[in-house]
């Protein structure tokens, strides 16, 4: 404790001093880099008694995309139903210090189908003077981020073929695109052979297609690694993982991972020569990245295809995160548990994250220095050391009211399950009828 002390004293004498002090963006879900990583400087240590300090709230519709933070401004998408499973989507812009709607671009949207029709899934992604947003029926639009004119779109389904309806599981277009130098990289689902596009983010001509579209397309981030001396597009979806170039498509190589319910949620996470992935039903899945070449293989796996019964990690929306040895996550029913990470062995676990043990129990997990804010569905927020010999809780909060209905019994009825943003010192969140922004600065602004 006196090294965090002596360590927050250094840091509020630099917030003062005005020199030093790191600020970010979050550009797309989970931040630069999809990495779930936040490096700014001058960060409290602890909440508040009194609750953080909202600095404004904005109503908006109802969704489940998470805000995108980028040049002064956030972006979000959200929806309003006009008669039963269709209504309007919408993207829009908000003054990062005010919260005042600068734009918006809105366009009709067909629910039909679509289990959870709440809302949008796709958290806006901002490159530049550019933003890509996704609806859940499949539209795509290329943004201009200072007044949302359409500078180009696509229709998964009416260009694509694609259709969420044939899947087993009808969850809507939850991918975010992924920029990627002069592409554009898009999990489609369309035919032929076009699960994965790769468009030029400028002008939206395709450049390349990939992966055959047989199969469901889940619902999976695209995230680009460095292995084996190359630069790699992980795909996940219900069947395999694949690593693809990103430049042309090309398979790099495949590894056969069942995922029941396509519930393809939780990122792949890379630590070093390690690539973690989990999923609710069928569990964990731990790849070795080869040092020499492109290519993979199993270094464990996950014996139990139980939501209940689980082994190592049953995740639902929590990526999960590794640090060093040590594998931490939320599990099936909300069961905050920590794995070492060569055997999958679990050290322990706790309820204290979730506090209620209930299916699909879970939260939205963010590495700040070594500390994890963690966003329960309950709308609190948490910051919690991660350590191998236990739980240890610094401090929690709530945030914002839970609105957004899981489709089964919960003490709280209602859950939230957007994953917020942080930047700029400031954590902005969002539910089915606002977007607030509060103050993590240690000097409360």
């Amino acid at each position: 404790m006196r090294i965090r002390s002596s360590l927050a004293w250094i840091a509020a004498f630099l917030t003062m001093a005005g020199v030093g002090v790191r600020a970010d963006d979050w550009p797309e879900i989970r931040g630069k880099g999809r990495l779930g990583v936040w490096n700014e400087t001058g960060i409290l240590e602890k909440f508040p008694e009194g609750g953080l300090k909202v600095l404004w709230r904005t109503p908006v519709g109802a969704g489940y995309t998470g805000p995108s933070v980028a040049n002064g401004r956030v972006f979000l998408m959200d929806y309003r139903e006009t008669q039963r499973l269709r209504g309007i989507e919408r993207a829009l812009a908000l003054d990062e210090k005010t919260g005042k709607i600068l734009w918006t671009q809105e366009w009709p949207a067909n629910y039909g189908g679509i289990s959870w029709p709440v809302g949008p899934r796709a958290t806006p992604t901002v490159d530049g003077d550019r933003v890509y947003v996704v609806g859940a029926d499949g539209k795509m639009f290329c943004l201009n981020v200072k007044d949302g004119s359409i500078i180009w779109k696509k229709d998964y389904a009416a260009d694509y073929k694609a259709d969420h309806r044939t899947w087993g599981f009808d969850w809507g277009f939850a991918s975010s695109p992924l920029v990627d130098g002069e592409r554009l990289i898009c999990l489609v689902g369309g035919s032929p052979d076009a699960k994965v596009v790769a468009f030029d983010k400028m002008t939206g001509k395709e450049i390349w297609r990939a992966l055959t579209s047989e199969s469901d397309i889940g619902v999976a981030q695209p995230i680009i690694i460095d292995a084996g001396g190359t630069r790699q597009l992980i795909i996940w979806y219900p069947g395999a993982v694949a690593s693809l170039d990103p430049v042309t498509g090309k398979i790099l190589w495949q590894q056969p991972y069942k995922v029941g319910g396509s519930m393809t949620v939780a990122l792949p996470v890379q630590h070093g020569s390690e690539l973690f992935l989990t999923t609710f039903y069928d569990g964990p899945l731990m790849l070795t990245l080869d040092d020499k070449k492109a290519a993979a293989s199993v270094l464990w796996k996950g014996k139990s295809d139980s939501e209940i019964l689980t082994d190592g990690l049953h995740a639902v929306l929590t990526t999960p995160v590794m640090i060093g040895e040590y594998i931490y996550g939320i599990c099936s029913y909300g069961q905050f548990r920590c794995l070492r990470a060569k055997t999958g062995e679990r050290i322990w676990e706790t309820q204290a994250v979730t506090k209620e043990r209930a299916r699909w129990a879970s939260g939205h997990m963010v590495l700040h220095g070594d500390r994890l804010f963690i966003n329960n569905d309950r709308g609190e927020l948490i910051i919690v050391e991660p350590k191998p010999d236990g739980y240890h809780e610094i401090s929690r909060t709530f945030l914002i009211k839970p609105t957004s209905p899981p489709e089964n019994r919960r003490e709280l009825v209602n859950v939230n399950w957007s994953h917020p943003a942080y930047a700029n010192k400031h954590i902005y969140a969002r539910n089915d009828e606002e977007i607030i922004c509060a103050s993590l600065a240690m000097d409360g602004k």
